[in-house]
């Protein structure tokens, strides 16, 4: 009898003692609180952010009990957050450099890179501007300083100084510019400034007959058009040719087709740059856009996935009864 009760007791202390262990939560030391501090935010460039807060949504409407915020800023601040471990995923538009990448794995961490999508660097002008074409060897000409009017271009044209005008001087939009277009020299445009955000660059290049602006293409699809084949209509997006004249035959804009079968020059790859040391909230979201779900968000943005599946169709337009 005393044999039962005391094997009765034991057993209930072995359950007991399960339960609680099953319970138990991490402890609430430094690091821990360090670690919950950086996972709590994800940082990335202000240029993409239309595209990341409609994955976000998504993701957090799949995920109502977990938090995870943007933070957008410009380029190199989110490389500063990473290195710093004031979080573990930024979206930039350029990979880790070797010495970025060693610095992360001589502390211990594993970074990882997953390309997410392409878009294109998309060049503005007021409506007010008849010359919708340009040249890329152009373009390099008057970031360079050797064009600084819009006659030196267009003989034709009755506008006075190109107004060249980018979102952050800071941002992935400059940088791209001068490591892919300059071969890393500064830009010496004479006209050349930056407001704070996309948003700004485009009100901007509204309000300013002889302006030229510089975005990421995600800022340019009209919402109301589900077939991604028009752009906002108070600004004018150039075409852009590879050749070196430029007519409306051999330019294309950043349409997502011509992003596609690289009709498009000014192309840049978009990265999740992952840093966390376990697989939390900050891994499942730069998966996430990765995935199909977050790849046809990218899709029906109007950039181009990096996987998922793209259905191309050729329309032929009667104009005869027009």
């Amino acid at each position: 009898m005393i044999r039962n009760v005391f094997n009765s007791i034991i057993g209930l202390t072995l359950i007991l003692g399960l339960f609680s262990s099953c319970g138990n939560k991490p402890k609430n030391t430094k690091a821990e609180q360090d670690y919950q501090r950086a996972a709590r935010y994800f940082y990335a460039d202000e240029s993409f952010s239309p595209i990341l807060n409609e994955a976000l949504n998504v993701f957090s409407y799949n995920a109502p009990l977990d938090t995870l915020e943007a933070q957008y800023t410009d380029e190199q601040e989110a490389f500063k957050k990473l290195m710093a471990l004031d979080t573990w995923l930024i979206f930039t538009s350029r990979d880790l450099t070797a010495k970025e990448r060693q610095n992360l794995k001589d502390r211990s961490y594993i970074p990882r890179t997953i390309p997410i999508a392409y878009d294109g660097l998309a060049l503005i002008v007021n409506n007010q501007n008849p010359d919708t074409c340009i040249t890329v060897r152009d373009f390099k000409r008057i970031l360079k300083g050797e064009i600084s009017t819009w006659k030196e271009l267009y003989p034709s044209s009755k506008l006075g100084t190109i107004d060249v005008v980018f979102d952050n001087p800071l941002s992935s939009t400059v940088r791209w510019c001068v490591d892919s277009l300059l071969g890393g020299q500064e830009i010496k445009a004479p006209n050349v400034g930056a407001v704070k955000t996309s948003a700004a660059v485009i009100d901007y290049v509204e309000k300013h007959a002889g302006s030229l602006g510089i975005i990421g293409s995600n800022w340019l699809n009209d919402s109301r058009d589900t077939t991604n084949v028009t752009f906002k209509k108070n600004i004018t997006v150039m075409g852009v040719s590879r050749l070196d004249s430029a007519s409306s035959a051999n330019s294309w804009k950043p349409y997502q087709y011509y992003l596609y079968n690289g009709n498009y020059p000014l192309l840049r790859t978009i990265y999740a740059l992952l840093n966390e040391p376990r697989s939390g909230l900050p891994s499942n979201f730069a998966h996430f856009v990765r995935l199909p779900k977050g790849q046809l968000i990218i899709q029906k943005s109007g950039l181009l996935p990096i996987q998922a599946a793209t259905n191309v169709r050729e329309i032929y337009v009667n104009y005869k009864d027009q």
